[in-house]
């Protein structure tokens, strides 16, 4: 298979409020936008892609058809501490506040108006430490 592009779809109840969630608060645009379905495609980064559809809708087979959960969506940014402020001073629910991870990571876990995870990460140096104690 020659793959030209992927990107989640998200089976959701309110449409239209989750992709103003993410055109709000992640900068994600639409691309095709209807009241079933809508494909965003980031404003920062043309590559990333997300898409949000009805979960009851034909298009999906009857086993199926069911909201999005025990999703994880993970993004990278430049400063998840500032990303962090900006989203917990906008009213996002904050699952896990912003962090230190060892193995390298600064991150927080918001949710989006479905329950759906957002892990917001920046990279950063691990632990030495750790990752001594990660060679074998």
């Amino acid at each position: 298979m020659k793959m030209l592009n992927a990107y989640p779809l998200l089976q959701v109840e309110d449409v239209a409020a989750t992709a103003a969630f993410y055109q709000t608060h992640l900068g994600f645009a639409p691309v095709f936008d209807s009241d079933w379905y809508v494909h965003m495609r980031s404003t920062a980064k043309e590559h990333i892609e997300l898409a949000v559809i009805a979960y009851d809708h034909q298009t999906i087979p009857e086993i199926g058809r069911m909201p999005t959960t025990g999703l994880i969506l993970s993004f990278e940014v430049e400063d998840a501490g500032a990303e962090y402020e900006r989203l917990h001073g906008a009213g996002v629910v904050i699952a896990q506040p912003l962090r230190d991870e060892v193995f390298g990571q600064r991150h927080f876990i918001a949710a989006d108006p479905n329950g759906v995870l957002l892990d917001i990460i920046t990279p950063i140096e691990p632990d030495a430490d750790w990752l001594a104690s990660q060679q074998h």
